[in-house]
Parts: structure tokens; sequence; C-alpha cells
């Protein structure tokens, strides 16, 4: 067995597999990281080109998410012992008044196998909650999601908010109604049409 079985069972969807392969490559003493960043974060870039390129669309790459998640599961008790460094903290929550949350749950399980530590907050989330809760985990970015327009102003609310207490805080919005022309409009750091996207552009904000 090695990290690149683990690679393509995520690939596959197969989560009981993941979650074997991963068990038997750390007992082997492979490490940590490694099985992250080869076996499961390599696997969610290599789901999001196949999004990308039209030969994956949102059940393959949720399904691929859920065998991802599965295999962090097993390795977060040994992540959180510090060897690894997250590439950030992110808030994510769909906004006040929105119920809607599959894509909000792929960007963040996407997001998590790509290294960030995920606050998520869930749907109908206000202005105050997402605030309170990046000052209290001292997050990187805040991660708002909406499908309806008219719960879209509230994205204009909260990074209203975030300039006027001055915090260093990156904003991204998303969601099938979304532009990045609207994104632009409101002030926000970034914008992604899919969730392959929206990790890349958390990466970027995050770059030191």
């Amino acid at each position: 067995m090695s990290v690149q079985d683990i690679y393509d069972a995520v690939v596959e969807f197969d989560i009981d597999k993941v979650v074997a392969l991963v068990k038997e490559e750390v007992e082997s003493g492979t490490n940590v990281s490694v099985i992250l960043s080869d076996g499961l974060i390599g696997a969610m870039d290599e789901v999001g080109q196949r999004y990308t390129e039209g030969e994956f669309f949102v059940p393959e790459m949720l399904m691929a998410a859920k065998a991802m998640k599965a295999g962090l599961e097993v390795l977060k008790p040994l992540l959180s012992q510090g060897e690894n460094e997250k590439k950030g903290t992110i808030i994510i929550g769909t906004v006040k008044g929105d119920l809607h949350d599959i894509g909000k749950n792929l960007v963040s399980m996407m997001m998590e196998g790509a290294g960030f530590e995920v606050i998520d907050l869930g749907v109908d989330v206000d202005t105050e909650k997402f605030l309170a809760t990046a000052k209290e985990k001292n997050a990187d970015i805040i991660c708002m999601s909406a499908l309806l327009t008219t719960t879209m102003p509230f994205m204009e609310v909260t990074v209203k908010a975030i300039r006027e207490q001055g915090l260093s805080l990156k904003t991204m919005v998303g969601g099938a109604p979304v532009s990045e022309d609207f994104a632009t409009k409101i002030g926000a750091d970034g914008w992604s049409p899919d969730a392959p996207g929206a990790v890349e552009t958390a990466r970027r904000l995050t770059a030191k």
C-alpha cells in the first residue's frame, strides 16, 4: 500500500477504502503531512481539475470531498499535535435569510482538505455571528455563500462592518447568483464560481 492508493481511493469516492488506507499508512509510520498533502489534498486538487475540465460535476465532487473528509478525520488527532502548520483559519456560512448549503458544504470540505482550519457556522448567519466568531478564532478569511438574490445584500453589510471596525480580515463571496462584478462592487477580497476556485483564491489570500 502507498499514499498513491489513498489518492486513487479519494478520486474513486471509496470512503471505506480511504479510511482503511490512511490508518495503514499512519500505522506504518508514514509522515502525516505526506499523507495529507500527497494523498488527500493532492487527490482533491485532481478532482478540482477534473471538474474544471468537465469530466466531474458537483455530485462527483461531493462524493470525493466526503471520502477526503473521512480520511481527514483519521488524521485530525495527529494534525493537532502541531507538526503540521495549518494554512489559515476560515469562517464560512450561508448569509442571513438563506438556508441553502450544498455549495457551502462542498467549499468547506475542500478547504479542510486543502489544509485550512474551517469553522462552519451553517446557514442563516448574520453579520454579528460572522464577526464575533472571526475575532474569537483569530480567523484569516470570512467566506459567505448565498443562493437567493434577496440575501446577497447581507454580504455587503458584513464586508462594510469589517471595514468600519478596522479588522484585518479577508472576505470571499460565492453562490449561484454571485458574480465577480458584485464581489468587486461590495469590496470583497475574493470570489469564485466554484469550490476548486475558492480553494485557489483562499490560498492566494493567505499566501505569506
